[in-house]
């Protein structure tokens, strides 16, 4: 029988890119000696005080149906923490809550664009961003930033790539996979493309909390964004809660009433007991992003250690996030064949970095979200392997 075509849409060019992942998985439960630093998953439990506030509300009943846009009390604080950390007046009204910032991207994605237009994305990018684009029929323009300028945005890049098509600008800051954070410079050249041009800007700003160097600095709160831009962001990075699925976006009012139409067919509202765990987070443990960026800012500093002297590889220092990019082209080998051939011979799975984007290309991503140890001894193994890789050569 046939299928819609959404569905070939509905896939990137990065769908492959955690077969690795998956195979590491199985095997490390099956009992191998596996290091996995392919993936974000924080390794902290969520804080007892927030599952105990989604039991607690469970316990009393909270397992009916909730407010398709979310419960007015959560929407309020989540204003109230954006325009706190970013500047930009916002209300309730201004905020929907959704199943993930995942379900945000696509959800604004559907709305803003559609058959014909073109969307920029700066890669490397997330990797689900080409799905989210494509399922709407609108076209993914990718525009480089390159390893060379440390991946930092090439304004007259993103000028060029502009044609009477385009009709969004999809940027990450901080960036996953390369931990950058956007300068409130390059930030004010993209939104001075942005006004001129009558784009929206789909901002994705979910490592936000966890920015070691920089500042964050939101191109909603910037002049004449607010109404051309939809911030996405989550609990998932920021509290250890990403089996929770419990992100939002923001924007104007038109444009969250639009996304609430169509979370009523897909989500029909989030669970309240999840709100209420979300509630908790953003108030009780507001504090708790600080103690985890401070560890992990820990964990990078140790990762950058254990690799800096291993031959062939250059690590790109991120100044946010649970990430780390690796170049490995001067080892001769393509960042595809190395994280697979590092698997087989060290048992370490990383993830090819390649799907992110052509600039990410001959480079691996690892994640730091695991124990000190962990990452001391995964990154010594990839290190051992470079070294095997260089007696070869």
């Amino acid at each position: 029988m046939r299928l819609s075509p959404l569905t070939d849409r509905v896939t990137g060019s990065g769908a492959s890119a955690w077969d690795l992942h998956s195979t590491a998985l199985r095997e490390q439960a099956a009992g191998k000696d596996v290091i996995i630093m392919s993936v974000g998953d924080p390794d902290f439990a969520t804080p007892d005080q927030i599952s105990d506030a989604a039991c607690n509300a469970l316990k009393s009943g909270d397992t009916h149906y909730s407010e398709i846009v979310g419960r007015a009390p959560l929407r309020e604080i989540i204003a109230r923490k954006h325009q706190e950390q970013s500047g930009q007046l916002v209300t309730a009204d201004n905020v929907i809550v959704l199943a993930g910032a995942q379900c945000g991207l696509f959800t604004a994605s559907l709305c803003l664009a559609t058959a014909g237009d073109e969307v920029i994305a700066l890669e490397p990018m997330y990797i689900t961003y080409e799905a989210s684009i494509r399922v709407t029929g609108a076209t993914l323009v990718p525009v480089a930033q390159k390893a060379e300028q440390g991946f930092r945005p090439d304004i007259p890049a993103i000028e060029a790539a502009i044609t009477p098509r385009t009709r969004a600008i999809f940027l990450t800051t901080p960036n996953n996979p390369t931990g950058v954070v956007l300068k409130k410079d390059e930030l004010e050249a993209i939104a001075d493309i942005a006004r001129r041009h009558d784009l929206w800007v789909i901002s994705d700003e979910v490592y936000a909390d966890l920015i070691f160097s920089g500042q964050h600095i939101s191109i909603a709160s910037l002049p004449g964004m607010a109404e051309r831009t939809v911030t996405i962001s989550s609990l998932s990075k920021s509290h250890a809660m990403t089996g929770w699925r419990v992100g939002w976006a923001i924007g104007p009012v038109k444009l969250i009433q639009a996304m609430e139409k169509v979370a009523l067919c897909m989500l029909y509202g989030l669970p309240g007991f999840s709100q209420q765990a979300a509630f908790v987070a953003l108030t009780d443990m507001a504090d708790e992003p600080a103690r985890m960026k401070a560890i992990y800012q820990r964990r990078r500093d140790l990762a950058l250690e254990c690799l800096e002297a291993a031959p062939g590889l250059i690590s790109h220092c991120p100044e946010a996030g649970m990430f780390l990019l690796v170049d490995i082209r001067s080892t001769g080998m393509d960042s595809n064949d190395f994280a697979h051939q590092l698997y087989k011979e060290q048992n370490v799975c990383v993830l090819d970095a390649s799907p992110f984007g052509p600039s990410a290309t001959g480079h691996i991503r690892l994640s730091f979200t695991l124990g000190e140890e962990q990452i001391a001894e995964g990154c010594r193994r990839i290190a051992s392997f470079a070294n095997a890789q260089q007696a070869v050569a």
